[in-house]
């Protein structure tokens, strides 16, 4: 593909998974001869495996003791990842660059006050007067910066008052619809000239009650011993999505721009999009194919296919099946089974794993050796895929610079 002054480039990569804080720990998984068994916490919400938070000093991102107290997890996480990203790409201090940054978040209903939840449940076992009773609770029992959840808006607040980041913000809500349309939106303004450096990405913290509420209530959660995600996928016990905590956070420039500045390119996004609608058979199967046929079909053996695939039973089965179809010659990795389901990060996710295996040339190794090909070339394309444990679906096409 001939360059143009407005293609989009990612300079800058934030990253935080169960395997570790920033991008050396997922380079070594990415190039490792075979994959390690990723890190799970069994025993916190048996029966029910998570991918935990790795150890993390959050005074390297969050300086202030203050700033650090007033956020949850799940803020504290997209704020520190974001400091990754912006430290990586070269903008940490740079404050002329911070302040004309554009910034788009994707975020979910942040962390329940789950105390109030119960109390609330609680109280309403012994009286009749249900709406009063929610009425009071809720003036009374809520901090401030909560409505039962924390305002999504505050990690994209916190990202600018910890980071400087001022330029115009965006946040979108909605599992992994929003990443994906945070990606898809950061690339549209950079390539029509609107933007030309947008932080862009999102947080997801597994450790919560309520997740498990939410995620059970559909029967969506793996149970028992954990199990690769394709393998996963034909049911029994540990069928289903086995959740992850994750912050991904990357910068994105116009070429023109990360040039001009002297940037290292990690690799260039060629096409991205996003759809939803019916699941019905058929009908997912239609919408993958039309978004593969956009992002070209790859010309070489050096392209691999990084799947956001949940793990969700049937779904992954037929998203397994439809990227085999697109992309026969390209080698499958279903990162979600090491890393965990992240929901609003997982895109985001993919794209900074697809960038740094990109960048090193890496020969990724099987996540799912029973249902996944070896590698023969190292990557130099990728496709990244996300299809949501509901609704949603998004691609991308990446490649190097050289």
């Amino acid at each position: 593909m001939d360059k143009t002054p407005n293609d989009v480039v990612i300079t800058g990569i934030g990253i935080v998974t169960c395997h570790g804080t920033g991008k050396d720990p997922h380079v070594a998984l990415l190039s490792a001869p075979t994959a390690p068994r990723p890190p799970i916490e069994a025993e916190a919400f048996k029966p029910y495996p998570i991918h935990p938070l790795p150890e993390i000093d959050w005074s390297q991102q969050i300086a202030k003791r203050g700033d650090q107290r007033q956020m949850e997890n799940w803020q504290r996480l997209g704020v520190y990842t974001a400091g990754l990203a912006l430290d990586d790409a070269g903008l940490k201090d740079d404050l002329e660059a911070c302040g004309t940054m554009d910034m788009i978040v994707a975020a979910g209903g942040g962390e329940r006050d789950v105390n109030v939840d119960t109390l609330i449940v609680d109280e309403g076992l012994k009286r009749n007067d249900r709406d009063m009773l929610l009425n009071e609770k809720l003036t009374t029992e809520l901090r401030p910066t909560l409505f039962l959840a924390q305002l999504s808006n505050l990690m994209a607040g916190n990202i600018s008052i910890v980071h400087k980041v001022t330029g115009s913000s965006r946040t979108f809500m909605g599992e992994e619809s929003a990443g994906i349309s945070a990606i898809e939106t950061a690339f549209a303004r950079i390539k029509a000239g609107q933007s030309t450096h947008t932080l862009v990405g999102g947080a997801f913290v597994a450790a919560r009650a309520d997740i498990f509420l939410l995620v059970e209530g559909i029967n969506a959660h793996a149970t028992g011993d954990w199990q690769p995600l394709w393998s996963r996928a034909e049911g029994g016990e540990g069928g289903g999505m086995v959740l992850g905590t994750v912050g991904a956070f990357l910068v994105l420039e116009s070429r023109a721009h990360a040039e001009a500045r002297g940037a290292h390119i990690y690799a260039a996004i060629d096409a991205i999009e996003g759809d939803r609608g019916s699941r019905d058979p058929g009908k997912l199967e239609d919408r993958l194919a039309r978004l593969s046929a956009d992002m070209g079909k790859p010309v070489s053996g050096d392209t691999v296919v990084f799947s956001g695939a949940s793990g969700l039973h049937d779904l992954s089965a037929r998203e397994n099946l439809a990227l085999q179809a697109a992309f026969p010659a390209a080698p499958l990795r279903a990162y979600g089974g090491m890393t965990g389901h992240a929901l609003e990060a997982q895109f985001p996710l993919g794209l900074a794993l697809a960038a740094l295996a990109i960048d090193t040339c890496a020969k990724v190794p099987p996540f799912d050796p029973a249902h996944e090909t070896a590698m023969t070339h190292g990557a130099r394309h990728a496709v990244v895929t996300t299809v949501g444990y509901t609704r949603g679906e998004g691609m991308a096409m990446l490649s190097a610079e050289a």
